[in-house]
């Protein structure tokens, strides 16, 4: 009985460390293909991904997006790396902070070293404006990057903007006013952002245009500008991404529920189509 009884607390112990075990011997994994990857290609590799997560007891969602820690690390890590060793940042992102955003943006673009930033799926809002610090940015030719345009809560300020124009002043409650100023002024210095990050890649004209269409509201927030409109605008683009990214990118799972939402047979295909009887 007493064998039995060690036997059932050996294996409550176990299954209540396995979830643990399984995360470090991941984390263990993901660090040694980085190493692999930053051999290969003589340069720091650092990610900046961003999945949906789950709190591990109640199994809540939770989104994450770019943070003021995120910012802290990712420029702790440019710090620790030699001016002149090439920088290749992973980014997988639907956005986040302006302020965090703009951070990292700076850091990179003040590094001497080359500084490439590849996007395997997306890097939306403040994902973009990091992206556009780079020297040049590898995309999935189905990746996309999304605009610039500030949000307000759950308002986009150039929706803000809009309403001024389209009411009488007396109309207009005060709350109303002053979150268009506030608006008004976020529009403005996002815009100088993008133009100064733009100008990196494009004469003063185009980065000024560029700028523009990205952070006045030509789109709604979540519109993907893929890889052709990139390219159009001016940015060192291409779709030339190494198969480790992808690997890597393997290695930052979505939470596991009962039955997955996308499935299919990772082996070989055959098309020659099924035998006939």
């Amino acid at each position: 009985m007493d064998i039995f009884f060690q036997l059932f607390w050996l294996f409550i112990i176990l299954t209540a460390l396995s979830p643990y075990l399984q995360q470090q011997m991941l984390r263990s994994t993901r660090t040694r293909k980085m190493m692999d990857l930053e051999k290969k290609r003589g340069s720091r590799v650092i990610t900046l991904i961003h999945r949906q997560e789950a709190l591990n007891i109640l199994g809540v969602p939770l989104t994450r997006y770019i943070n003021i820690e995120d910012s802290e690390q990712v420029l702790t890590a440019i710090r620790m790396t030699d001016k002149n060793v090439p920088i290749d940042l992973i980014l997988h992102t639907p956005g986040g902070l302006v302020l965090a955003s703009e951070q990292i943006a700076d850091a990179l673009l003040r590094h001497s070293g080359k500084v490439t930033v590849f996007v395997p799926h997306y890097a939306m809002s403040g994902g973009t404006m990091v992206a556009m610090a780079a020297d040049e940015v590898v995309m999935d030719e189905n990746a996309v990057l999304g605009p610039l345009d500030p949000q307000l809560g759950q308002c986009p300020a150039a929706s803000v903007i809009k309403v001024l124009e389209k009411k009488e002043m007396k109309d207009i409650d005060d709350q109303t006013l002053i979150l268009a100023d506030v608006a008004e002024k976020s529009l403005r210095q996002v815009k100088h952002t993008a133009k100064y990050l733009l100008e990196k890649h494009m004469d003063d004209v185009m980065a000024e245009k560029a700028a523009e269409k990205l952070t006045q509201g030509t789109w709604t927030h979540d519109y993907p500008i893929d890889v052709n409109e990139i390219s159009e605008m001016g940015l060192n683009v291409n779709t030339d991404m190494p198969g480790e990214i992808y690997e890597l990118m393997s290695m930052y799972p979505q939470p596991r529920t009962a039955r997955p939402s996308v499935e299919y047979n990772p082996g070989p295909v055959y098309p020659s189509g099924p035998k006939e009887k």
